[in-house]
């Protein structure tokens, strides 16, 4: 699928459904102040490494708030991920977003918490949950692609080139998808060999 953008433009919000912008206002060390800011949803990030492929699994679509800043990128490299907008535990929204965006059925003990951080503290400081996971073959059960048209893309990052990809700004990508890269370089070794397969944790 390609990304084929036209008749980009940019209008102000009025009637929004995820995302609220408001005006904070408070006082520090006795100054009263104001700050912009977006209210939006937490969401969780799922690193996704595909063990008979030896290769990270990503999702690529078209970023509109990206295309306004940078046109030259019509699509970002991102790890499968999504909002939380329901009472589930992480890990089951996690099961979802791995089976809508890349079709593999994923039992909850194979996802795997990772950490937590800000993503944008200056605009949203909205928190993102991330976690690891395993990918099987037999575990394949559609194409993937996403829901309420999406159009996700998934591509494959072998693994031999994930600390390339990582520092290659011809890519447009998210810090979450760099730190999860470099996270699984630092936990496994640069060759990948202390990853037990069986159990997603370094072997002994």
């Amino acid at each position: 699928m390609s990304f084929k953008i036209s008749a980009f433009t940019v209008t102000n919000l009025a009637d929004n459904r995820f995302v609220k912008p408001v005006r904070l206002h408070y006082i520090q060390n006795g100054q009263p102040r104001d700050w912009e800011a977006v209210q939006a949803h937490d969401s969780v990030a799922i690193l996704l490494y595909h063990r008979q492929r030896q290769a990270f699994l990503l999702v690529k679509q078209f970023r509109p708030a990206v295309y306004m800043n940078y046109p030259q990128f019509n699509h970002t490299y991102e790890l499968c991920a999504g909002i939380v907008d329901k009472k589930l535990p992480l890990e089951q929204i996690a099961k979802e977003e791995i089976f809508e965006e890349c079709g593999f059925d994923l039992p909850l003990s194979k996802i795997i918490p990772i950490s937590s951080f800000f993503t944008n503290v200056g605009i949203t400081g909205n928190r993102q949950h991330l976690f690891f996971a395993l990918l099987d073959d037999a575990e394949k059960v559609h194409a993937g692609g996403g829901i309420h048209n999406e159009e996700i893309v998934l591509e494959y990052i072998p693994f031999k080139d994930a600390e390339h990809f990582i520092y290659d700004e011809s890519h447009a990508k998210t810090p979450g998808l760099m730190f999860a890269f470099s996270w699984f370089l630092h936990r496994f070794g640069p060759d990948g060999e202390r990853l037990d397969s069986r159990t997603a944790q370094p072997a002994p």
